[in-house]
């Protein structure tokens, strides 16, 4: 007897719907095609316990289990459910009218009960595109799912409830959530607010920038001054995730099974600081079966690199076109995967492996050719894509036991989005660019319009810094983001002003 039942295989941030064909006949053997990995060819020892274990058995006929396309590489545990019905099915044991109306997946344990998996959400997206009436998954899941509307989604927690759903026709109460009102209140209090930072208003005023039109910052200073704190307070300003951004980010967390168990929707914005000792692969993302790396799980939020030069060289370098792109593309022989990686770079380092700089009081000096070779590690390429440099100096003793609380986050978010709402208007006729950061040659030329003042003062400033014509475009987009704070439709001189302060490390010296 044949039967057809329908799992689905995640390929990139996107689902491909896997016909999985069971045909049962006299004879022995269990013979598994398709190109499936280990962990699926080991799935007939736990499908073998499940049932027994609950009352069934594993048939002593010729099974073949073609798992279709056959051409595609199918890995991972979540198809032991969908075998395991298919199996049952196959053999008679159980009534199975609707069973192929349904992508069922789940991963085995030999009790019967259910693993979580991982790729809920895309796999839901595709079956609902391809008119399934509902998706049958492990509980654990099953909020992930449930974002999906217009598509049953049944969480269950042993294979038992999936069998009786079937055979029995009892109930399975499908789970409906209300994604807005989820989203809405989970935009909740941020942990840590600017409000707690002594001193340091010139830095606050850097993230303010760099948070309003999404550019990245590197901070330098000596260890202690808070470049620490002060970034795991950056995504406490940055405007709320809408609908869409919230989903794009759920999908590549569901895709490495990083959303929290029973969360269904993130609302907030991801902040990801890998240690500098990260491979390359983990950063960017690959494998033999390429997974999304940290610049791809930051999408939509904050990668934060603590002591920029200590990473390796190459790890660095690899970052630059993704930088650029807001995506990364990974090539393989047979097949490519896109991920989207629209991340706010804020990076930060010593001036010195000390880590202090020019300081005569300081406990550790080192040599200039010591510096040379620190600050070297980090090319002039990948600073030149970094919009905003800033000094961070130790904050007096004065301003530290000062009681008066600082300005909170909410306040500071509130001219963030008001900034950002400016940009969402301007560039509502581009697909692809939302705010300030995102601009290129052909946006800047647009909404970056000079006086005639403002352009002599931008020369001189160029000529006399030696600045390359990345860091002009840089200086451009930053004066954009800073008129818009102030309300201003056109970039006056005091825009630019400030903003070639913010590249005030390609001139002293520090960075080559």
């Amino acid at each position: 007897m044949l039967v057809k039942v329908f799992g689905s295989s995640v390929f990139g941030v996107d689902a491909e719907i896997i016909t999985i064909e069971i045909n049962m006949e006299k004879g022995i053997g269990y013979h598994l095609v398709g190109l499936p990995d280990n962990a699926i060819r080991e799935s007939s020892f736990r499908i073998q316990a499940a049932l027994k274990n609950n009352g069934f058995k594993f048939p002593g006929k010729k099974i073949i289990v073609n798992m279709a396309p056959a051409d595609m590489r199918k890995e991972g545990s979540a198809y032991d459910l969908t075998l395991a019905l298919g199996i049952l099915s196959a053999s008679n044991q159980i009534n199975s009218e609707d069973i192929d109306r349904y992508i069922i997946m789940g991963e085995l344990s030999l009790d019967g009960s259910l693993q979580p998996i991982k790729g809920a959400l895309p796999i839901a997206i595709k079956a609902r595109e391809e008119g399934f009436k509902g998706f049958i998954l492990p509980k654990q899941n099953a909020k992930e799912a449930a974002i999906v509307d217009d598509l049953e989604v049944y969480g269950v927690e042993s294979i038992s409830e999936v069998i009786n759903f079937f055979d029995k026709g009892e109930a399975l109460e499908p789970l409906k959530i209300n994604t807005r009102e989820i989203f809405y209140d989970n935009l909740a209090h941020p942990e840590y607010d600017f409000a707690d930072v002594k001193g340091q208003e010139s830095i606050k005023r850097c993230m303010e920038i760099a948070a309003a039109g999404g550019h990245n910052i590197i901070m330098v200073g000596p260890p202690g001054s808070g470049k620490t704190m002060l970034a795991k307070r950056l995504p406490s300003i940055l405007p709320p995730m809408s609908l869409h951004e919230a989903l794009e980010t759920t999908k590549i967390h569901s895709v490495v099974g990083r959303v929290k168990e029973n969360v269904g929707l993130m609302a907030e914005r991801p902040f990801r600081s890998p240690h500098h000792t990260i491979s390359d692969v983990a950063l960017v993302g690959g494998g033999a079966y390429p997974q999304p790396g940290e610049i791809s799980l930051a999408h939509n939020g904050i990668l934060f690199l603590d002591e920029l030069p200590e990473f390796k060289r190459t790890v660095l370098e690899v970052m630059r076109q993704p930088l650029e792109d807001r995506e990364v593309t990974i090539s393989r022989a047979k097949f490519t995967v896109t991920y989207p990686s629209s991340f706010m770079l804020v990076a930060s380092m010593n001036p010195s492996p000390g880590g202090y700089f020019n300081d005569p009081d300081a406990p550790v000096t080192s040599s200039p050719a010591e510096m040379q070779r620190y600050l070297g590690k980090i090319s002039g390429p990948l600073l030149d894509r970094i919009d905003i440099h800033i000094e961070v100096t130790p904050v007096p003793f004065d301003k530290l036991s000062d009681e008066r609380k600082g300005e909170s986050s909410v306040q500071i978010r509130e001219r963030v989005t008001k900034a950002r709402e400016f940009q969402t208007e301007r560039f509502k006729d581009f697909e692809n660019v939302h705010y300030n950061a995102q601009m290129n040659v052909k946006h800047i030329k647009a909404f970056c319009k000079l006086e005639e003042s403002s352009k002599t003062l931008l020369k001189t400033a160029m000529e006399r810094l030696n600045l390359s014509a990345r860091a002009y475009d840089r200086i451009l987009k930053v004066s954009r983001t800073i008129a818009d704070l102030e309300s201003s439709p056109d970039i006056q001189g005091s825009h630019i002003s400030e903003a070639i302060q913010y590249r005030s490390l390609d001139r002293d010296g520090w960075l080559g």
